[in-house]
């Protein structure tokens, strides 16, 4: 058999499928053989004898190649199998099945066993097992749905009931589910026949379909050592075997046509495994769905009719089309695979799948929630969260709250958060008016579940009523009165740019203007070979996607450098740095040249994204051009001015209807006052909380005053925080001049054990580990140094006379800046001292501000320590944050006197 690849990736799949494959049939086989040969026998385990106990015709051939030395020739593979003999006739089999009596812990092999075998191809294919405690969880639930909502009194165990696990990986669904089925029975009368009702379903109606012959395997195994602890073992006489078929679920679910010729596959036990999935794909009135469907697309094949299923959800009626790619992600086409097949062929059902949650409220699933809504009676969501990038796996307290993928093999799980939705269609249906919702967080959520499943205790859920404004999110939230009907930012300010996009960081940026410069000089020197400058910036020499490195520095040579070229950049919040912005070529990435026109002096811009991956932060404001990650999930950036101001050009980016609102301004600068009044919406901090929900969904609303004197107060407060935002200008009693009291003690440079700091002695290194190089260069946050204390009795008396002389209660100013402070270290003898908690745990677009910016600084990154006037710069930086902060109550006021005096937007 002739076997080849175009591909390194595609030949090494196969040659590790191949293995796997062989590797967990000899392993099942053995294990079957196990059963009824005792250690007493002395018997020896032969894997070519595999094939008596493996009873599915495409692993039999399988064995049959692996076997005959000429069929896979090169692979080695009777060697390697002989070994695997060796070891499995080596154990002492007692002991192993004293340890793994129960059938559930078998499966559980894959993972470790993948883990060690070829990690790689483990991440890729996204191999996690479902933990037991999910899909007790989940079997029980529908086992009760069954029973409450389509009144069938023995649920899974009804002979009606036809079940699908469409990605049944190595089984623990179909076992669950005969579990299920084993244990109504008993309750309703155990008796002779019992187990031969168990193995009838296993046959006829609990289905499993799996891509991948290697968990495939493993299922077989399962199904089969549970009957035969229930003393029905398979007929090897009758043929028989479990409903588990090695096919791609998402499609041959209508017949062929018959105009169109079928592919024919490469063995005749492979064409009866596709006949034998697809009479039950077409003829079996699937009743139940549910399953664990893969999150990633290597697993699927882009045919025709998979392409057909990311496409359903991209039209809607009522809500705003899905924006973005999250309709591409395969877990998407197993939800509208189900969903077809339970409305559209069954006609009643559920469908039970654990996934990644951003379909709650992601703006990419606008249409696939109208659908569900639409075309489902009931719907029950268990958010599990365990997200990294929304909540960085803490819940709401603070506390762990780690993946329900996390297993002793895998600490992180997936990165993703992940949800268990629920669907319910009656024979009779009427639409869905609200979801039922519940959050479970933290270490205990997985026990929790297990609890639940045991006790068949109902959970307690909240009663969501999905906005259409809102894009119909499933997710539970408030909404200030009237946001819906306030104008949209894109609808205040039209125009906007996304940021630059920098993938040579190590060429075209730097903290250091001088630094910068002399490096682009040596890139443009043509007396510094490519080897040399791979030295000094690796990825200036290195190909990238769409970037040919040596036609690009061939072509820039000849061109040569630009100084003029060389221009402030706000990479991160607070993070100035100097960008040389080539025009010409692609050595940036995606430089932008339709922004870079409309920065000059004068001009400010507002970075925002349309749905923030965490919780809404302040935005950025900023003077310069601006990175595309100045927000972490992607910025676009909205200036309050267009055009270049040396040609006298410029006018306001606002559209009509708001220059209509700006009318009673009757100001001649009532552009950049309708600009400071968005900003100090967007800063106050009872605008973020009363909207949250809103604000995870799309670009925030903005309420607009209907009088001049409003609007004008508003400003005013809106350009004090863009004034505290502009690094580069200092700000009276702030950062320069007689520093206001309550800010004075804040971020203080000192030494431990009192004294003065040498720079020159290394004085200022930062070591305390705030930050690391990652994966392609990237910089990754580190723990640091920090020690939490109460503040001193100075300290504290600062912030009483600060407080009264802002108007503030001494213990609000306090409840504001944080009950608690720290010293934030640079290294063992240099900290910043008295950084209120809420300083410094402050964030703007995504970004705890001044532990990023320390990140960068780490000296093993910065390749130097830090200057004095750089040590300083946190000690300003954490008083503009301090005085943002304490600026909250009056912004708070002024957003509930333009809610109680809102401009009435047209439309």
């Amino acid at each position: 058999m002739g076997i080849k690849f175009d591909t390194e990736k595609g030949d090494h799949f196969f040659r590790s499928t191949l293995v796997q494959t062989l590797f967990y049939g000899v392993f099942s086989a053995w294990v079957l053989w196990a059963r009824d040969n005792p250690p007493s026998s002395k018997a020896r385990f032969d894997w070519q004898k595999a094939v008596h106990f493996l009873r599915v015709p495409v692993l039999t051939e399988l064995f049959y190649q692996a076997a005959n030395p000429a069929a896979l020739a090169g692979l080695q593979l009777p060697e390697v199998l002989d070994w695997a003999g060796i070891v499995l006739n080596r154990i002492d089999r007692a002991a192993f099945f004293k340890a793994f009596q129960e059938h559930h812990a078998v499966q559980y092999f894959y993972e470790p066993f993948l883990e060690a075998f070829d990690p790689e191809l483990r991440k890729e294919l996204g191999v996690w097992y479902t933990p037991r405690e999910v899909v007790a969880y989940m079997v029980e639930r529908v086992d009760r749905v069954l029973r409450e909502e389509l009144n069938l009194a023995d649920g899974l165990a009804d002979p009606n009931v036809y079940v699908l696990d469409p990605c049944c990986g190595t089984g623990s669904y179909l076992i669950e589910v005969l579990d299920r089925i084993h244990r109504t029975l008993k309750d309703k009368g155990d008796d002779a026949l019992t187990a031969q009702e168990i193995k009838r379903a296993a046959i006829e109606r609990v289905f499993g379909f799996e891509i991948l012959p290697a968990p495939f395997v493993v299922s077989h195994l399962q199904i089969g050592l549970l009957l035969q602890s229930l003393k029905a073992p398979f007929s090897e006489k009758n043929n028989e075997r479990a409903g588990v078929f090695l096919t791609n679920a998402l499609t041959g679910w209508e017949p062929p046509d018959p105009t169109k010729k079928q592919l024919l596959l490469a063995f005749p036990e492979l064409q009866h495994e596709r006949e034998a999935a697809e009479q039950v794909k077409q003829a079996k009135p699937i009743l139940v769905i549910l399953g664990n469907p893969p999150y990633n697309g290597y697993a699927g094949v882009a045919v025709s009719e998979e392409r057909d299923l990311s496409e359903a959800y991209r039209t809607t009626k009522r809500v705003p089309r899905p924006q973005g790619q999250g309709l591409n992600d395969l877990y998407v086409r197993f939800y509208r695979m189900a969903e077809r097949r339970i409305v559209e062929k069954t006609g009643k059902g559920i469908v039970c799948f654990i996934s990644n949650y951003s379909w709650l409220d992601g703006l990419s699933f606008t249409g696939m929630r109208e659908c569900y809504l639409e075309r489902f009676d009931r719907i029950w969501i268990d958010c599990l969260n365990g997200d990294k990038y929304k909540t960085g796996k803490l819940t709401p307290q603070g506390e762990p709250d780690p993946s329900i993928f996390s297993t002793e093999f895998n600490r992180e799980g997936i990165q993703v958060g992940t949800a268990i939705g629920l669907m319910v269609r009656r024979a009779k249906s009427r639409a869905a008016q609200e979801v039922s919702f519940r959050n479970l967080w933290g270490r205990g959520k997985r026990a929790q579940l297990l609890e639940e499943a045991e006790h068949t205790s109902a959970p307690d859920y909240e009663t969501v009523a999905p906005e259409l404004g809102l894009g119909l999110s499933f997710r539970p939230g408030s909404l200030a009165s009237g946001y819906l009907s306030w104008p949209l930012l894109p609808q205040l300010f039209p125009v906007s740019f996304p940021g630059v996009k920098t993938s040579r960081d190590d060429v075209v940026v730097d903290i250091d203007k001088e630094r910068l410069v002399s490096r682009m000089k040596q890139y443009f020197d043509p007396e510094l070979s490519d080897a040399d400058l791979r030295q000094i910036a690796p990825s200036a020499v290195t190909n990238g996607a769409g970037f040919d490195a040596k036609k690009t520095r061939r072509y820039l040579l000849e061109r040569g450098f630009k100084p003029e070229c060389v221009v402030p950049y706000c990479y991160r919040p607070f993070d100035r740095r100097w960008l040389y912005w080539e025009p010409d070529t692609k050595l940036l990435d995606r430089k932008r040249e339709e922004y870079f026109p409309h920065v000059f002096d004068g001009n400010v811009w507002l970075a925002a994204v349309q749905q923030n991956r965490k919780n809404f932060d302040p935005p950025v404001v900023s003077r310069h051009l601006c990175s595309l990650h100045v927000i972490e999930r992607g910025a676009n950036l909205f200036p309050a001015s267009l055009g270049l101001a040396a040609h006298k050009s410029a006018h306001a980016n606002i559209s009509h209807a708001a220059s209509k609102c700006l009318e009673l301004a009757k100001d001649g600068d009532s552009p950049a006052l309708l600009f400071h009044h968005l900003v100090s919406v967007l800063y106050s901090a009872a605008y973020r909380r009363e909207n949250a929900s809103a604000l995870r969904q799309d670009w925030p609303r903005i309420p607009l005053p209907d009088t001049k004197d409003l609007l004008l107060h508003s400003a005013e407060l809106g350009r004090k925080i863009a004034d505290l935002l502009d690094t580069e200008n200092p700000v009276p009693h702030v950062t320069s001049g007689t520093i206001r009291k309550e800010l004075k003690p804040i971020g203080v440079i000192s030494r431990e054990g009192s004294g003065q700091l040498d720079p020159g002695a290394g004085d200022l290194d930062v070591t305390a580990g705030w930050g690391h190089s990652g994966k392609d260069g990237a910089v990754m946050p580190g723990k640091g140094k920090t020690a939490a204390r109460d503040y001193s009795p100075a300290e504290r008396d600062a912030i009483v006379a600060g407080a009264s002389e802002l108007g503030l209660a001494a213990k609000d100013a306090t409840a504001l800046l944080g009950e608690s402070t720290l010293d934030i270290y640079l290294n063992g003898i240099a900290f910043w001292k008295n950084i209120p908690l809420r300083v410094w745990e402050y964030t703007i677009g995504g970004y705890q501000v001044i532990k990023k910016w320390l990140s960068y600084r780490e000296q093993s990154i910065l390749g130097r320590g830090l200057k004095m006037e750089e040590a300083k710069y946190v000690s300003e930086m954490s008083r503009r944050i301090a005085a943002i902060i304490l600026m909250e109550p009056a912004l708070d006021a002024n957003y509930e006197a333009v809610k109680k005096s809102t401009y009435k937007w047209p439309g």
